[in-house]
């Protein structure tokens, strides 16, 4: 520790530390405008200039290392007469533009203009103006403001993994830009925004909307991907107009992905369903909340007078509140049915009878970039977890070795060590050899249900490399993502990945893929949690139809597996209740509409996917004569006799589904009882891999216009390795008829020779491919 003292006050700190850290340590404020503590330091701003005692010239705080005894003076006359001139150098070319600049109110440099600034300038010489740069939907440019702080520069390469802004020219002809004819695509392009200290870099879609003195602002909850990014929601006049992040650590530190930060104008959608609606004679009419719920408690009374309890199934996307799920799954069970569930994009539940507890991430996201050995099975980490996926670049930046089975070889930005890409029906087999070689080099064996099944298993050279970097020394993780889960033998990954886990002394973790997935099973929203009745799993009431659905915000067309399967189920129905905020293709199929409010208008919990339980009120007046999902079904209950639908509050319901604000002991488990495994051979079929694009996920960001006009928003293309191509005839580009069963859809061929041979990547979730069947399903494909 050294001892170092600034404007008189004695401060402490390790070795290393600069005098920035060490002021910021108690409280003193050193004027800056490059200096960022998530950033690499650039000392190219001059505007923290402080006199340190001895020192032949004034000193950059940001980059000067503290010595032992040292006295720093950031006050002294000294000092800031330095911190002025940089100022009048800073302001002799920006433009006095204030009043029509986006920054106005919140900018760093209006700030400090004010401390230290002139009331004029001794400049009389004509200004340089710098012509503007398209970057995009997301983010607007006015470079002639920009003072070269290099933040983005730097964003880019540190934290986004991809170096998409640069800067060229010298002196007065220094510029900030994109290469060339190219726009800025990362998924956190964002965040620019909200480095760049002056109004050069701005957000497009909030443009010219408001100004920041204008705003309410309000804390919530992300409710799109797993980790739970903690959210500043911006409010005028009953209306949020933009979206900053809240600075939390342990979950998304300052950092937002752009699906949390632009999917806010989802919730201003045209679509909005604003009041109940009921369909009569083939006609949908207004009515009002008495009229809509009266008729879906007759109905439902029907039915299960007719065809009994199980007759009747409910359906929810986990981007629902815990408290909705609670009262969706607890409405079910009273009237006497288990058939509930919110794994919609789940093709296989034969791990219902032996998972202990719920799927987590098995460690907290914070020990995330500790880790130094990882293995990611099944994901499409960028466009899935943005966040979680920066976590990772930061361990491979610190010595982590990164290893990958996947079915796609997606640019991560990073270094990966090693990585096995095979078609989705190897996968199975691919964790086999990994486990037998891990084996091998542990000299330990496999327990005797795993090795009965894989002992013939040939182990290869990707998946010797990929256990030798898990056995060695160093924190570990094996993660499940997204696509792994959606699998039609997910159980057979999972078991085989927590035996590769356990022989690697590793947490093994499931990347949740919704805000609610950890959340939903806790709630009790699926049919399987011991102690609740039992019921049939989302496959089955789609495979096996259902008289009766109730939908609570899902848009099963987009949401489910197979979604051909789930229209015919839906259309073969004879009620369909949909619960949701938006006018959807539910209108084709569903009796009733009722107007359901998203996250910003009304009070809930997400549970993120590492168990943290996190409440958030609503932030604007519900839209119209929209209702919380909560209130709606305790009113239902209550029409339909259940007991125990007396609640007054979203806390009330929410104390009775989690008893406190933390999870019960056991409740986060990805333990098997036994492990549920048949078989490690590859079938001989040609296989669709279908994830679900990053704005496809839900049905807020499917609904964000700027979203929608970036490259990651293109339409699906059926990708495919350029042998498979040419063994079906057909030339890259060319239109073909992509079939599953009797669904179809005509789209576009493209030749991608990081895909392995045998399987076609068509992006499930979207409009152009709801009418095909399941997502990792067997496909053909032949000349449109």
């Amino acid at each position: 520790m050294l001892e170092i003292e600034i404007d008189g006050n004695k401060v402490q700190m390790t070795a290393g530390g600069t005098i920035m850290e060490a002021a910021a340590q108690i409280g003193i404020y050193i004027p800056h405008f490059c200096y960022h503590k998530k950033l690499s330091i650039a000392a190219n701003c001059r505007m923290c200039l402080v006199q340190v005692e001895k020192a032949a010239k004034p000193l950059p705080a940001c980059a000067t290392p503290i010595t032992d005894g040292m006295k720093v003076f950031t006050k002294s006359d000294y000092a800031v007469k330095a911190q002025k001139g940089v100022m009048e150098f800073l302001l002799i070319n920006h433009p006095l533009d204030c009043p029509i600049c986006d920054q106005g109110g919140e900018c760093s440099l209006q700030d400090l203009a004010v401390g230290y600034g002139g009331s004029s300038s001794r400049y009389q010489e004509v200004k340089r103006v710098v012509k503007e740069k398209d970057l995009g939907p997301l983010v607007a440019t006015d470079m002639t403001r920009c003072i070269h702080c290099t933040r983005c520069v730097r964003f880019g390469q540190e934290i986004a993994g991809i170096m998409e802004m640069g800067q060229v020219g010298r002196g007065e002809h220094s510029e900030i830009m994109p290469f060339i004819n190219k726009t800025i695509d990362s998924e956190l392009s964002g965040n620019i925004i909200d480095l760049c200290p002056v109004g050069a870099l701005t957000s497009k879609p909030f443009r010219y909307t408001a100004r920041s003195w204008e705003l309410s602002r309000r804390k919530s909850v992300s409710p799109h991907d797993g980790l739970g990014s903690n959210l500043i929601v911006q409010v005028k006049d009953g209306r949020v107009m933009r979206v900053l992040p809240l600075e939390n650590e342990a979950v998304n530190e300052c950092w937002l992905a752009d699906k949390d930060r632009f999917s806010y104008e989802g919730l201003n959608s045209a679509q909005r369903l604003t009041r109940p609606l009921l369909k009569q004679d083939g006609k949908w009419l207004e009515v009002d909340w008495q009229t809509a719920l009266e008729y879906v408690a007759n109905g439902l009374k029907q039915i299960r007078a007719q065809h009994g309890a199980d007759s009747i199934g409910a359906l929810a996307t986990p981007h629902q509140t815990v408290e909705e799920l609670y009262l969706l799954q607890k409405l079910m069970r009273g009237l006497g049915s288990g058939n509930v569930d919110t794994r919609l994009a789940q093709a296989d539940f034969s791990l219902d009878a032996s998972l202990q507890g719920a799927p987590w991430l098995g460690m907290a996201v914070a020990d995330m970039d500790q880790l130094q050995r990882v293995l990611i099975v099944g994901s499409t980490l960028r466009q899935d977890h943005p966040l979680l996926a920066h976590r990772l670049r930061q361990a491979v930046k610190h010595g982590a070795q990164l290893n990958l089975v996947n079915p796609v070889d997606d640019d991560l930005l990073t270094r990966i060590a090693n990585q096995a890409i095979v078609p989705p029906q190897a996968m199975v087999n691919t964790l086999a050899q990994i486990a037998l070689a891990l084996a091998e080099i542990r000299q330990t064996g496999l327990p005797a249900a795993v090795k009965a099944v894989i002992a013939d298993v040939a182990v290869g050279a990707a998946a010797r490399a990929i256990a030798a970097s898990l056995a060695g020394s160093g924190r570990c993780a094996v993660f499940l993502g997204n696509l792994a889960q959606h699998h039609p033998q997910y159980a057979e990954l999972h078991s085989l990945a927590e035996v590769i886990a356990d022989l690697a002394e590793a947490n093994f973790g499931c990347l949740g893929e919704s805000a609610n997935s950890v959340g939903a099973y806790i709630a009790g929203a699926v049919p399987s949690k011991p102690g609740l009745k039992a019921g049939m799993h989302a496959a089955a009431m789609m495979t096996a139809p259902r008289k009766a659905y109730l939908l609570l915000g899902a848009e099963p067309e987009l949401d489910c597996n197979d979604p051909a399967a789930a229209m015919r189920a839906l259309q073969s129905a004879d009620m369909v209740v949909a619960m949701s905020a938006y006018k959807h293709t539910a209108l084709e199929y569903a009796d009733v509409l009722l107007p359901i409010a998203p996250f910003s208008e009304t009070s809930g919990t997400f549970i993120s996917t590492e168990g943290r339980v996190q409440s958030f009120n609503g932030t604007v007046r519900p839209l119209g004569e929209t209702r919380p999902a909560w209130k709606v079904l305790r009113v239902l209950g209550t029409m339909l006799g259940v007991k125990g639908f007396d609640y007054d509050t979203s806390e009330a319901v929410r104390q009775d589904a989690l008893g406190g604000s933390t999870l019960a002991a056991g409740a986060l488990n990805n333990r098997l009882s036994k492990p549920v495994l048949q078989s490690a051979a590859i079938a001989d079929t040609l296989t669709r891999v279908g994830e679900v694009p990053m704005y496809q996920a839900d049905a807020i960001v499917r609904r964000a216009a700027s979203l929608h006009g970036t490259r990651a928003a293109a339409l699906p293309n059926a990708s495919m390795h350029p042998a498979l191509l040419a063994r079906l005839g057909l030339a890259d580009g060319a239109m073909v008829t992509v079939r599953q069963g009797d669904a179809r859809a005509v789209v576009r061929a493209l030749a991608d020779d990081r895909l392995p041979d045998h399987c076609v990547r068509l992006a499930a979730a979207h409009p152009l491919t709801a009418t095909l069947g399941a997502m990792l399903g067997e496909v053909s494909v032949e000349r449109a």
